[in-house]
């Protein structure tokens, strides 16, 4: 009886006597991971960390130029993704309007206005009379330009013409490149360091209206071929060879900044540091893209000639970029993504006061699901006997994702990792021990 009271009594004392040796060696191997903080590197590592901060550098500055590269590669390359670019384009009430006033310029100076009204029979002098009203009251050239405009308005906005902007903008896709390089010919050509496009077809249709509302002496006018400008810049002649290159790099620069990115992690003494320096660093130069076509787009548009409409080009300008901008936004979204997910995986103070409060929130979960009555049965030792090998395929998983994805965006790339974080909660949830039976003590 006296024996199982003494050692009823050493219970205590054993379990203080532990946990006073535990806390002894978390000190220990806290003051040996400061001491190895504190030591310098040797020269053989000093050389490869050196080597790899070149390396993450280099990734770093090939990234913004990886997206570039896609971005021609895909606008310039895809016709169906050029076509689906531009198409938004006819539905625009700028790019509408813009084409609208070039066709009305096209046919106001072919237009013999002193004999219009004599060229007109009889017959139809009702009906132009009607169409005019209203508008009579000032010059006639007056009058007959905003009649113009109106038909041609009407023609911009049309399902016509929405259908004859994307069958010409599909068929001529392929002298797009030509005349990004400045060769060929087509509907698409660079004339004076602008990319403009043909707009006889429209102003064809426009004719056809006047006629019909009775300003007969319009079907007389000739083809007319007048050039709607797509975009306009001095440096086109320069540029188009870097946009050649750039084309040809396509969709295989991204790999080169990749690679560059891990191998400089892998040659870094501290990886996961290297790793989060790395993807900030590639976060930092493709953020300076947007912020450079944010800028670019000013002084695209303030250095416009007096012909173009301001609104119109700032249109095709956001059309033509949009696919760029959005890519700038998934990279820069991923590579913080991952930032953070290295961040949160490594030895730093918050980043494991981080983890602690996850882990205890979801065990407070877990318990007050237990003292419910909700078990996990079997399914619970399963997910925490294999937990690790669970994490990397749910990881692999929504790096797979990501990489089939087309063209993903940065809420896409955002989405998969908010969806990540559940899924790594109901893996904590199901492998979090609850609270175990009551241990039974015998008294003799």
């Amino acid at each position: 009886m006296e024996g199982g009271g003494a050692h009823a009594d050493d219970g205590p004392e054993r379990s203080g006597t532990e946990r006073s040796e535990l806390e002894e060696l978390r000190e220990r191997l806290t003051a040996l991971e400061k001491e190895r903080a504190r030591r310098p590197p040797r020269p053989r590592q000093h050389g490869r960390s050196l080597l790899g901060a070149v390396l993450l550098v280099l990734g770093c500055l090939l990234a913004p130029l990886s997206v570039v590269a896609s971005w021609a590669a895909d606008v310039v390359g895809d016709t169906n993704r050029y076509v689906a670019t531009v198409a938004p384009l006819a539905s625009d009430p700028a790019v509408q309007n813009a084409v609208a006033n070039r066709a009305t310029d096209a046919l106001m100076t072919r237009l013999d206005l002193p004999a219009l009204l004599a060229d007109v029979t009889p017959a139809d002098r009702p009906r132009l009379r009607q169409a005019l009203s209203g508008r009579l009251g000032g010059a006639l050239e007056g009058a007959v330009r905003s009649f113009v405009h109106d038909q041609a308005r009407k023609v911009a906005a049309s399902d016509a013409f929405r259908t004859v902007w994307t069958d010409a903008n599909r068929r001529i896709h392929s002298t797009l490149d030509k005349a990004l390089t400045g060769s060929g010919g087509g509907a698409v050509q660079l004339k004076n360091d602008s990319v403009t496009l043909d707009l006889g077809p429209l102003v064809g249709r426009v004719k056809q209206r006047l006629v019909d509302a009775g300003l007969t002496p319009a079907e007389h006018i000739p083809a007319v071929h007048t050039d709607f400008t797509l975009a306009r810049s001095d440096q086109i002649g320069q540029a188009k060879t870097y946009v050649r290159l750039l084309q040809l790099a396509g969709n295989w620069l991204p790999v080169p900044a990749v690679l560059l990115v891990a191998a400089g992690v892998l040659l870094s003494v501290r990886r996961r540091r290297a790793l989060v320096a790395g993807c900030l660093g590639v976060a930092v130069a493709t953020g300076v893209l947007g912020i450079g076509l944010s800028v670019f787009r000013v002084i695209y548009l303030d250095r416009l000639p007096a012909g173009v409409s301001p609104d119109a080009a700032a249109a095709v300008y956001d059309a033509l970029t949009h696919f760029l901008r959005t890519t700038v936004r998934m990279v820069v979204a991923l590579a913080v993504v991952v930032a953070l997910g290295a961040w949160l995986t490594g030895t730093g103070r918050y980043a494991g006061l981080v983890r602690r409060l996850w882990t205890s929130g979801i065990g407070a979960v877990r318990a007050t699901a237990d003292h419910a009555g909700l078990r996990t049965g079997p399914v619970g030792p399963f997910v925490s006997r294999y937990r690790t090998w669970i994490t990397w395929l749910l990881v692999a998983v929504a790096l797979l994702v990501c990489l089939l994805w087309s063209y993903p965006t940065g809420w896409v790339v955002v989405g998969i990792a908010l969806s990540l974080l559940f899924a790594l909660a109901v893996l904590e949830f199901l492998a979090a021990r609850g609270p175990g039976p009551p241990h039974l003590t015998h008294s003799a």
